[in-house]
């Protein structure tokens, strides 16, 4: 098992697993396949802070919006004219819901990881970026029968023009890329950046913590370049935790923005028409 070993005070080193990190108590149900922990919770208040954001600003929609109808509605804007109108086309208007959802669903769970006393991305866990990834690879495969029918499927694994024996080989090829790939790399690649980055603060707040020195306890002549030394390190690595915070927040908006455009692109690859 992993351990970070950090240094709480000078000269004492406790073991910091990274399990836990990422593994929580069940809360309620506890030994059963229903077992509820706190990543169920971030999961239910992700989506509840998502229907609530959107009805707030939409169901009594103001002509002349307010502050927080106007955010809500770039949002909305930011999807629909730079994503779905610039991927998709205006056939992909009916989109615009799906996405828009997942894009705050996903930016809301990324969020929790620099919030106070949550301090834990809900996307930092493999279940949701895959269910989410299931969502995706469901769509666009929904959306490429409802545009050709299972005429689909020959679209996407067979190229127009491609000499039969080729085909032997490039119809796996095109089968796992398109079916397996596309899923697989859009779970991971949320996850994996989430869950760095939740590695990374830990590891910046535990060091900080670390180096930080009771200041009441006073610098003796013996031990005064020493204190010093780790009060300098506590302050830099305290500096470095506030940056990362901030390099934290930039990540959160732009996988949210990656997974939902990638998710664009897979349905626009289907509904177009096969070359």
């Amino acid at each position: 098992m992993s351990i970070l070993a950090v240094q709480a005070e000078p000269g004492e080193f406790p073991e910091i697993r990274l399990d836990d990190l990422f593994e929580f108590p069940a809360i309620l149900f506890d030994g059963t396949v229903f077992a509820f922990n706190r990543m169920g919770l971030l999961y239910l208040l992700a989506a509840g802070i998502t229907i609530a954001l959107m009805l707030g600003a939409f169901l009594n929609a103001k002509v002349v919006p307010g502050r927080f109808q106007s955010a809500m509605e770039a949002i909305v804007e930011l999807i629909r004219n730079n994503i779905v109108l610039e991927v998709i086309g205006p056939k992909g208007l009916r989109y615009v819901p799906l996405l828009g959802s997942m894009f705050l669903f996903i930016l809301v769970g990324n969020l929790f990881g620099i919030t106070p006393f949550i301090n834990m991305p809900a996307n930092g866990r493999m279940a949701m970026p895959a269910f989410l990834a299931i969502v995706t690879w469901t769509v666009f495969i929904a959306a490429g029968i409802r545009a050709h029918g299972l005429r689909y499927f020959k679209n996407a694994l067979i190229p127009s023009g491609v000499p039969l024996p080729i085909l032997f080989l490039l119809v796996p090829i095109e089968l796992v890329s398109t079916f397996v790939v596309r899923p697989l790399t859009l779970a991971v690649r949320l996850f994996a950046n989430m869950m760095a980055g939740h590695i990374l603060l830990a590891v910046a707040f535990l060091a900080t913590n670390a180096f930080l020195i009771d200041v009441n306890a006073g610098f003796t002549d013996a031990h005064f370049f020493v204190n010093g030394a780790l009060s300098v390190m506590g302050i830099l690595t305290l500096l470095g935790s506030v940056a990362l915070i901030g390099f934290e927040l930039l990540v959160s908006v732009l996988q949210a923005y990656i997974f939902t455009i990638l998710t664009a692109v897979y349905i626009a690859s289907s509904v177009e028409e096969a070359h």
